[in-house]
C-alpha cells in the first residue's frame, strides 16, 4: 500500500537535515552546505537528496488549501477578529505582504528549488555512471523544480529565476523574471521529465515518485494555465491558446490505459485504498509518530470538533475563524450527488453536548485512522488524479472548439460516478468549471481554475454579494488580486531589487 520508499522513513532526518538551507535574511537565496561534491558521491547519495526534495511537498496541501481554496468561493472564512492569515486571504486584504504565510510559502518553495538545483548541479557520469539511473534522477529533480516554480508564478507572478545554486551575493543581483521566462524553464524541465521518467514503477518501494504521466499531467495544467483569459499582466495566465498542446498530453495519459475512475468517489480517499487507479501523482504520508504524517488534515476541521471526537493533540481551526464550506457551493450539489455528503461535515456536537452549526471539509478525515497527534495523519494527498485529466480535456475541447459529444460524455461520466444518473447535453464551459468545483472540493484547485478561466473577478463579486453574511470581504476586487503580495522581508533585503505587486 505504501509509500514513497523506506528512505522516506529511515533517511528523512538525514536528507532533510542535510538539505536545509542556511537561514538568514537572504532567504531569497536558498544556499545549502550540501551543495558540494563532498556529499554527492554515489547513487545512494542522490537518492537521499531526492528524498529531501520530495519532502518539500509536505507543505503543498496546506499552501493550496489556504491560498486557493480559502481564496475562492468554496470556503467562507472571514473570521470574527480577522487576525488569522487565512482570514486576510479570504477577505482580499491588501496588507498580505506582512502575513506569515506569504513568507513561509515563498521561502519554502525556494528552499525546495535549492534542493533540486543542488542535485542537478552535482550530477555527472563520474558519480553516476549508470546512464539510465542518472537520467531518471535528473528527471525527478526537474519535475520537482518545475512543480515548485509553477506554484511560485501562480501565487506571486514574476519571481527570481534560479536555475543553479547561487551565492548570496549573486542572488542580490538577480531580479524577478517575467512569467514567460519562468515558464520556459518549467516547460523544458517537464519535457525532460516526460522523456526520461518511466510510465510506472515496478517496485513497491518507488510508489509516489514522479512518472512520465505525472509530468504529462502537470505540463497539461501548465499549458492550460498559460492559455486562459489573462486578467493580470504579470500573472500566470498569458492567453497563449495552447489548448491543442494540452490535449495531446491529456490524450496520451488517457490512451495509456493505466488509469481509470474509482467506482466509488469515497474510495479515492480511503486510507486502505491509497495509490489507487485514479491517482496519477500524490504526496505520500505516513502515520506512527515518524515525522512524515499529513498535518494538512487538521487545517480543515474545527478545534472543538477534534476535542469532542478524541483526536490526539487536537489542533484544528480556531473558534474565531472557522473554515466554513460556502452555502453557494453546498447549494450547487444535486440531491442525489454523493460528493457533498462525503466531503463535508454538516454540524457537530462539541464536548459540552452543544450542537455547533458549521460545515467543514472532511474528505481526508477518518476518525478510525488517527495518528499520534494532529500532525500524524496517514492519508496521501492527490495532486493529479484521473478525474482532473478528464475534466481538463473537456475544458480544453470546449476552449478549442472540439467535439461537443466528447465534452458531454466526459462530464456525464464524472456526474455518473457521483450518483447522478440523468445525463446532460450541450455542456457549456461554465458548466465544466462548476463540475470541477464540485468534484475537487477541498483539493486546492478552485482559485487556480477561476484565475485560469478569467472568471475570478465576476464569480467572486457575485458570490460575495450573496454569501458574505458578515460583510467582511472587500468588494474592490480587481486584476491585482489574481496574484499575491511579495513578502515584505524579500523587499527589504535590497532596496529596489524587487518591486511589490500592484495593489499591495
Amino acid at each position: 500500500m505504501k509509500k514513497l520508499n523506506k528512505l522516506y522513513i529511515t533517511l528523512l532526518g538525514l536528507a532533510t537535515g542535510a538539505m536545509v538551507s542556511c537561514e538568514s535574511k537572504l532567504d531569497q537565496s536558498p544556499i545549502s552546505s550540501i551543495g558540494s561534491n563532498a556529499f554527492y558521491q554515489n547513487e545512494s547519495d542522490f537518492i537521499k537528496g531526492l528524498t529531501g526534495a520530495y519532502n518539500g511537498l509536505n507543505a503543498y496541501p496546506i499552501n493550496h488549501f489556504e491560498l486557493s481554496e480559502v481564496r475562492s468561493d468554496n470556503i467562507y472564512s472571514p473570521g470574527t477578529a480577522g487576525v488569522r492569515d487565512y482570514n486576510l486571504i479570504n477577505n482580499f486584504n491588501t496588507n498580505l505582504a506582512t502575513a506569515g504565510i506569504m513568507n513561509s510559502t515563498w521561502n519554502g518553495l525556494y528552499n525546495n528549488i535549492m534542493r533540486a538545483n543542488t542535485i542537478l548541479d552535482n550530477i555527472s557520469p563520474d558519480v553516476l555512471p549508470d546512464e539510465a539511473m542518472r537520467s531518471r534522477i535528473e528527471a525527478e529533480a526537474k519535475f520537482l523544480r518545475g512543480l515548485y516554480y509553477f506554484d511560485l508564478i501562480r501565487f506571486y507572478g514574476k519571481v527570481p529565476l534560479f536555475d543553479r545554486p547561487v551565492t548570496p551575493l549573486e542572488a542580490l543581483e538577480i531580479p524577478r523574471s517575467p512569467v514567460a521566462d519562468v515558464y520556459g524553464l518549467i516547460i523544458a524541465d517537464l519535457e525532460f521529465a516526460i522523456d526520461n521518467l518511466p510510465d510506472e514503477y515496478t517496485s513497491a518501494g518507488d510508489l509516489g515518485r514522479a512518472t512520465s504521466h505525472a509530468a504529462r499531467g502537470l505540463l497539461a495544467r501548465v499549458y492550460m494555465t498559460r492559455s486562459g483569459t489573462q486578467l493580470h499582466p504579470d500573472g500566470p495566465v498569458l492567453g497563449t491558446n495552447e489548448w491543442s498542446e494540452a490535449l495531446t498530453l491529456l490524450n496520451e495519459i488517457i490512451n495509456s490505459g493505466q488509469f481509470d475512475l474509482v467506482d466509488d468517489y469515497a474510495d479515492i480517499f480511503a486510507y486502505d485504498n491509497e495509490n489507487n487507479e485514479e491517482i496519477i501523482f500524490d504526496i505520500q504520508f505516513l502515520s506512527g509518530g515518524l515525522g512524515v504524517g499529513g498535518e494538512y488534515v487538521q487545517y480543515h476541521y474545527p478545534e472543538a470538533f477534534a476535542r469532542s471526537n478524541g483526536i490526539p493533540f487536537a489542533g484544528g481551526t480556531f473558534p474565531d475563524a472557522p473554515k466554513t464550506v460556502s452555502a453557494d457551493l453546498m447549494a450547487s450539489y444535486e440531491s442525489v450527488d454523493v460528493r457533498d455528503d462525503f466531503s463535508v461535515w454538516v454540524n457537530y456536537t462539541d464536548a459540552n453536548g452543544n450542537t455547533v452549526q458549521d460545515r467543514f471539509i472532511k474528505k481526508y478525515l477518518d476518525l478510525d485512522n488517527l495518528g499520534v497527534d494532529r500532525f500524524d495523519f496517514e492519508l496521501n494527498y492527490p495532486v493529479i488524479r484521473y478525474a482532473d485529466i478528464l475534466l481538463m480535456k473537456a475544458e480544453a475541447l470546449s476552449k478549442s472548439g472540439g467535439s461537443q459529444t466528447e465534452i458531454d460524455e466526459i462530464v456525464n461520466e464524472i456526474r455518473g460516478r457521483a450518483g447522478i444518473s440523468t445525463p446532460i447535453s450541450n455542456v457549456t464551459y461554465d458548466q465544466i468549471m462548476e463540475e470541477r468545483r464540485r468534484e475537487f472540493i477541498g483539493e486546492g484547485l478552485r482559485w487556480h481554475d477561476l484565475v485560469r478561466s478569467g472568471m475570478a473577478i465576476d464569480v467572486m463579486l457575485d458570490w460575495i454579494a450573496t454569501d458574505d453574511s458578515g460583510n467582511k470581504i472587500s468588494t474592490d476586487i480587481t486584476s491585482d488580486d489574481m496574484i499575491y503580495a511579495v513578502p515584505i522581508n524579500q523587499l527589504d533585503v535590497k532596496e529596489g531589487l524587487y518591486e511589490q505587486n500592484p495593489g499591495y
